[in-house]
């Protein structure tokens, strides 16, 4: 489920938790909110560019760090060492 961020229209006029700007789990086939659920007054969904990105946390990484190595297979039988 993705999260949304929500930010008050009128920073004056709103509450804590949405002057500062809120993340709030959504569903897509959900509609987007339009007043805050704490003070309701108005709010607006606030874009923001996706998580992508090569993690650190993948496996060859990992095993490379932990002083494994990977081996690729070249013929019926044969391998070489890509670390």
């Amino acid at each position: 489920m993705p999260l949304y961020v929500y930010e008050a229209t009128d920073p004056e006029k709103s509450c804590p938790k949405c002057k500062g700007g809120f993340e709030i789990p959504q569903k897509l086939s959900e509609e987007k909110l339009v007043k805050c659920p704490y003070c309701h007054n108005p709010i607006f969904r606030v874009i923001q560019a996706p998580g992508l990105g090569h993690s650190k946390t993948d496996l060859h990484y990992r095993a490379k760090r932990a002083g494994f190595h990977t081996l690729k297979k070249v013929e019926k039988g044969e391998y070489e060492k890509l670390y």
